[in-house]
């Protein structure tokens, strides 16, 4: 038992309230109700727990860059794709390519399309958004508050993400004075020279206390491995994965993008 009001189990962490609920529902039949026996929980009923104690989780798969890798990740059941947007990167697509992947998901709708950017100029933006049929903006860079809000007030229409790069408590403290301002952020693992695909994981002791008042999604290092040990240990509101499901910097490997699916739905919904 742990303290607090929480139960740890399997290393799971699980608020009481949800243990509750479940003897409840498991043991409603018996007569008399004070005699409820003592069970002993498998890891499917440690999943069923952390599925009702969790909203639906977010997955977006980032670095995508061709029209039937886009197409075979949505039909599994993700709804957002990341498309890189700076040119130094590996990952880095033309805008008429994004366009052309968006229109090839013209079938498949209500499908989230983020173009990744660092410290980019509002006109490059606007171009960008506009040939790449873009629903949504990521600043992954070192920009400051200001260019985070002349990007909202010139995109109003658009989901507004900002990454930061946390290697310690302090960064936590300067990702929040984006909140104000975006619709989400993205916590990624810090690197001295590379702002993300780096394949490092961060802290996730350090997040459990992360709680903004905008939703938030944890990336740095996740696989189909690890993703359920970081769900355990931290509460975000969704998760983004780039190089952990890659054969190589731009080329998904579906298999692994089909095995993450698999685990992540038993412990959660993912949209």
């Amino acid at each position: 038992m742990g303290t607090g009001g929480w139960i740890l189990s399997a290393r799971i962490k699980l608020p009481v309230f949800a243990v509750f609920i479940l003897l409840s529902s498991e043991y409603s039949d018996l007569q008399p109700r004070s005699k409820i026996p003592d069970p002993k929980f498998p890891i499917s009923k440690i999943h069923s727990i952390l599925l009702m104690s969790r909203s639906a989780l977010r997955v977006k798969i980032c670095g995508i860059t061709t029209a039937d890798q886009a197409i075979a990740i949505s039909q599994l059941g993700i709804t957002t794709l990341g498309f890189i947007c700076v040119q130094a990167s590996p990952r880095w697509i033309e805008p008429e390519q994004i366009g052309a992947i968006a229109q090839a998901l013209t079938p498949t709708p209500n499908r989230h399309r983020i173009g990744v950017f660092a410290q980019p100029s509002l006109e490059t933006l606007a171009q960008t958004v506009r040939q790449g049929q873009l629903t949504g903006i990521q600043l992954h860079g070192d920009e400051s508050l200001a260019l985070a809000e002349a990007v909202r007030d010139r995109f109003p229409e658009l989901e507004l993400i900002k990454a930061c790069r946390i290697r310690e408590a302090a960064d936590l403290e300067l990702a929040q004075q984006f909140s104000a301002t975006v619709d989400r952020l993205l916590l990624d693992a810090y690197h001295p020279t590379l702002l993300g695909g780096t394949g490092h994981s961060l802290d996730w002791k350090l997040l459990q206390t992360f709680a903004p008042p905008v939703p938030w999604l944890l990336a740095g290092g996740l696989t189909p491995d690890n993703v359920i040990e970081a769900l355990s240990q931290v509460q975000p509101g969704g998760i983004d994965l780039s190089s952990g499901v890659e054969q190589s910097p731009g080329l998904k490997d579906l298999a692994q993008v089909q095995r993450l699916c698999h685990n992540l739905r038993t412990v959660a919904e993912i949209c």
